[in-house]
């Protein structure tokens, strides 16, 4: 019986631990994650075209689309896309050109 309660009391006891993050965490993560993907980007004037779009924790990484101009003289000026994955662990961002992630054209 002494092992019933004992094991009740730690359960609720880790249960009453779990908390959310506040919005300013995520408002801070939010804030590491664009200057991770930023600095990454080949892009110029880049910026997030979109929301940060989070997966489970089970996977740890947030994707956001970013969008800006290719600076090559050859692609002139051209808008560029970029999908950025990010890490939320490690803070590592992982970026990849995007341009053909969304056709317009297509339903």
């Amino acid at each position: 019986m002494k092992t019933r309660h004992c094991l009740l009391a730690t359960l609720l006891f880790c249960a009453a631990g779990t908390q959310a993050s506040t919005p300013e965490a995520w408002q801070e993560q939010d804030k590491r994650m664009l200057a991770a993907c930023t600095k990454l980007s080949g892009l110029k004037a880049v910026k997030a075209a979109g929301q940060p779009v989070l997966f489970d924790d089970r996977l740890g990484i947030t994707a956001l689309a970013l969008s800006g101009r290719y600076p090559q003289a050859h692609m002139k000026d051209r808008a560029g896309r970029e999908l950025c994955l990010y890490q939320r662990k490690s803070g590592k961002a992982f970026i990849s050109e995007a341009d053909n992630l969304i056709d317009a054209h297509k339903p």
